[in-house]
């Protein structure tokens, strides 16, 4: 079941195009990575997700039905990049607040925040000021409070932003315990090493046009370029190019790319054929970096990919 549709978006601002044309489907439970690079219409996508933004036409269905802003927002938990915490107010009031204005009884919230204090080693900044907080800390801070209501969909834009490797290691543990809790993660980044070991499926966009659509294996796979790393015992003087071509060699090591016609079959009775013991032998997939770095630059912003399964 699909948790959220969004069907021929369209936003604009005076004559620039945002959102053009945007449709893709985010399944319930996943962990959904949304790309694009700075002014590719992401954060207008988010907002009109959210309900900040109305879009000019398209609509969009949340759980089942058209999205109604007004009353399934409470359904929503939105974490942008920007800081939306007040600097003034202690850690503790401003959580309880917060988690009231998205219908949580104050009693309720409170055991709910101290579990999250716990759980994150919090528990000393209650009476603290956002002001007071490191960028790490206040990013900790607003991870809780938008995940604190139990949020069916929950809208992350840049979440590992000013966190050291072990609190980023605590925040990513927690998205995949929410997701196998059955809330569905919307994971806005540009680091694409991140988007490879957390999401399920990947949508990028370009000048406010969608350009990817697919699951991080099935983009992968569909951007390879037949390329195989050995190790070996040993190199022969001489390789044989009309089978592969050796791209990369260091001593007990070859990148290697196939000829048109062979296989990886070919390969190995090469090498055996050579008494040459093969340590190992993997298929070289693109990253999402390299893919995403080939198609932003590489095209003109047009719809060029259809969805990758």
């Amino acid at each position: 079941m699909n948790i959220l549709e969004l069907h021929n978006l369209k936003k604009y601002f005076a004559t620039q195009k945002a959102v053009d044309d945007i449709s893709f489907d985010i399944g319930q439970g996943s962990i959904f990575g949304l790309l694009g690079p700075n002014g590719a219409g992401k954060t207008t996508l988010l907002r009109m997700i959210t309900g900040i933004f109305y879009p000019d036409s398209g609509y969009i269905i949340f759980n089942g039905k058209k999205y109604d802003p007004v009353n399934d927002v409470s359904y929503i938990g939105y974490m942008p990049e920007e800081r939306g915490l007040y600097k003034k107010m202690k850690i503790g009031e401003q959580a309880i607040y917060l988690a009231q204005l998205k219908g949580l009884s104050k009693a309720d919230a409170t055991q709910k925040i101290k579990d999250w204090f716990v759980k994150f080693e919090m528990q000393s900044w209650w009476n603290k000021k956002v002001e007071d907080l490191s960028k790490g800390m206040s990013q900790k801070l607003q991870f809780v409070t938008t995940v604190l209501h139990e949020p069916k969909l929950i809208i992350l834009d840049e979440p590992f932003s000013g966190l050291d490797p072990v609190n980023a290691n605590l925040i990513k543990d927690e998205i995949f315990n929410l997701a196998k809790k059955g809330s569905t993660i919307i994971f806005s980044t540009h680091r694409m090493e991140q988007v490879e070991e957390i999401c399920d499926h990947i949508v990028l966009i370009n000048k406010g046009e969608k350009i990817l659509d697919g699951t991080v294996t099935g983009i992968k796979n569909k951007f390879k370029e037949n390329l195989y790393r050995l190790d070996v015992a040993t190199l022969p003087e001489n390789l044989m190019t009309y089978i592969f071509e050796v791209i990369r060699h260091q001593p007990g090591q070859l990148l290697i790319k196939l000829q048109h016609g062979s296989t990886t079959n070919d390969v190995l009775k090469y090498f055996i054929s050579q008494n040459i013991a093969i340590h190992s032998f993997n298929e070289v997939l693109p990253s999402l970096n390299d893919i995403f770095i080939k198609l932003v630059e590489g095209t003109p912003g047009a719809r060029q990919f259809q969805a990758v399964s």
